[in-house]
């Protein structure tokens, strides 16, 4: 298959350990106004944060805000300062910072950036020459033969480093035209498949429904003789103020029936047996985006109508908002398998190869996830973020294992993801429940 990313741009943040390219499917995994109290962080997030990015619940919140600012001013950044503007970014410390390169309009931006409490990094190049190297790239990519185009499975921006990064299967086979000369090249990750669920057996005498359902809990998609273990996403309504659930397209073994009588059903899954029926499949999508549409059954719905995200059985955050993936921004997912893991956002607007697909406009993580997590939900603080796509260290039995041997290879986990906001702008009236 030829792969083309012509004029498709991708930004990836600092770190070196980055997967662009076809990262694993695992189980192919409007901004609040006010700031929330972090009593309401539920006590498993708050370990989680601890264990894995050292930071409380007061900093978590304060980043997810920050990070927020950023992305509005950037986009007022990419029309004002055009010329100038290299991209918007945490640092380590928390620190927001705006990218700004020599020319015209120069100051006029620092002052605006510094006004709105931003640190300014001056840069070698702005965004758009940047993207104008990629795009040349794209272009050169789409002249070669496919023995050559093949082996590049992304290509991105690095915004904080203010270069291109190139992932291929096979570093020491590319050989890209000089004027790219100095660019870097990384590895790619290879794909895997989703977790089968065809051994689950309904539950003796059935299972009543007394309990809501959240993003993360765990469910089972039946269709096409397949079955499929996954974490649901984020609870919504649709236009018509009906319920409905997005979750990860990769998760419905039938996606050519979706939204038919044929569509792949969704029952709840407790332990290794099935639970409840819970709906089905009323639309799914692979192409450029990875999510789907749960219509719960009329027995079930009321179970969706909440607004909130956990760890299986445990209590759940509110979400009282969408957000925009910005780099640097602390994240945090939860799903069946692996629970809460956070960490900070790696990469935006990315193009990545996953299998023989290109999902376009992604965003990446350096979250650990497995089989099982995917479709559930990526936050930033209180602020719904995306829905679990893909990850290069699914097949590891524990996230333990899986930073080690990805550690060896010199690498580190990478979770990929759908940003709820694509998905919310696929789908005139569908709102994510923030009530």
């Amino acid at each position: 298959m030829r792969r083309t990313f012509a004029r498709r741009t991708a930004v990836i943040g600092s770190t070196a350990l980055l997967l662009l390219g076809p990262a694993v499917a695992i189980a192919q995994a409007e901004p609040e106004t006010e700031p929330t109290q972090t009593s309401s962080l539920p006590a498993e997030l708050v370990e989680a944060l601890q264990r894995d990015l050292n930071i409380d619940a007061e900093r978590f919140l304060a980043d997810a805000q920050r990070s927020q600012d950023l992305a509005a001013f950037a986009e007022k950044a990419r029309e004002q300062f055009e010329a100038v503007f290299a991209g918007v970014w945490l640092d380590d410390q928390g620190t927001a910072t705006v990218g700004l390169t020599e020319g015209d309009g120069f100051e006029e931006a620092r002052k605006a950036a510094e006004d709105a409490g931003f640190a300014v990094a001056e840069t070698e190049r702005s965004e758009d020459a940047l993207e104008d190297q990629l795009g040349a790239l794209g272009d050169w990519l789409e002249t070669q033969p496919p023995a050559v185009a093949d082996v590049i499975r992304g290509i991105a921006i690095d915004v904080v480093n203010n270069d291109v990064v190139v992932r291929t299967d096979n570093v020491s086979g590319v050989e890209l035209p000089d004027f790219l000369d100095g660019v870097r090249v990384l590895f790619a990750p290879a794909e895997l498949t989703p977790e089968g669920a065809t051994d689950l057996q309904p539950i003796a005498g059935g299972l009543g429904a007394p309990d809501a359902l959240f993003g993360g809990d765990a469910y089972a998609a039946l269709g096409a003789g397949e079955g499929l273990r996954c974490s649901l996403g984020f609870n919504a309504e649709d236009g018509s103020g009906r319920p409905v659930n997005i979750t990860a397209g990769h998760c419905d073994p039938n996606r050519a029936q979706a939204g038919t009588r044929w569509a792949s059903q969704v029952h709840q899954l407790v332990g290794d047996n099935l639970g409840q029926h819970l709906g089905s499949f009323e639309k799914t999508v692979l192409d450029r985006s990875d999510y789907a549409l749960i219509r719960p059954s009329a027995e079930a719905a009321a179970r969706f109508e909440n607004n909130g995200v956990r760890v299986p059985f445990a209590a759940p955050l509110t979400i009282t908002g969408v957000a925009d993936p910005v780099v640097g921004a602390p994240v945090c997912k939860s799903g069946l398998r692996t629970g809460y893991s956070c960490g900070v956002v790696t990469a935006t607007g990315q193009n990545v190869e996953i299998g023989h697909r290109v999902l376009e406009n992604g965003f990446s993580t350096n979250l650990c996830a497995l089989q099982g997590d995917s479709g559930g939900t990526l936050v930033t603080g209180t602020l719904a973020l995306g829905i679990s796509s893909a990850s290069n260290v699914g097949q590891y039995g524990m996230c333990e294992i899986a930073g080690f041997v990805s550690g060896l290879l010199g690498e580190s986990p990478e979770l990929f993801a759908t940003p709820i906001k694509t998905v919310l702008a696929e789908n005139p009236g569908l709102k994510v429940r923030t009530w």
